[in-house]
């Protein structure tokens, strides 16, 4: 990995499979049936199951990999704040630069969204840069 600079650009394209949120769910604990049970989500008034804000952060946090080489222990922190609602089989883009680079640490911010939907605004992760 060689080190971050202030203007590297990261981006990440993913798309959800109808089976994620199960996976999800199982590996989170997080059974909500808005994210599980298709008809309950359509009863409540949403459009179908709906992603985890969780996961969506999660790729928030994948997408920081050309900066850390792979290793999870360079991210040292990673803020988000969550928009909108994420659909299975619909691609997310998650795209972000280097914002700053102080005491061998770069802060990078990131959105990530699905069509005209932003699913995170304004994320911000530091991230070791040796």
């Amino acid at each position: 990995m060689s080190s971050p600079k202030v203007g590297d650009e990261v981006q990440l394209r993913v798309t959800p499979d109808r089976y994620v949120t199960v996976r999800y769910a199982g590996a989170s604990g997080d059974f909500n049936p808005i994210h599980v049970d298709e008809e309950f989500a359509q009863q409540v008034g949403l459009p179908g199951r709906i992603l985890h804000g969780l996961w969506s952060m999660a790729q928030v946090a994948r997408a920081l990999e050309p900066l850390t080489g792979g290793d999870p222990s360079a991210l040292r922190s990673l803020s988000v704040s969550f928009r909108g609602m994420g659909r299975l089989e619909q691609e997310i883009v998650v795209s972000g630069a280097v914002t700053d680079l102080q005491d061998g640490v770069a802060s990078v911010r990131l959105d990530a969204v699905q069509g005209a939907t932003k699913l995170i605004k304004g994320a911000i992760a530091t991230v070791r840069a040796d």
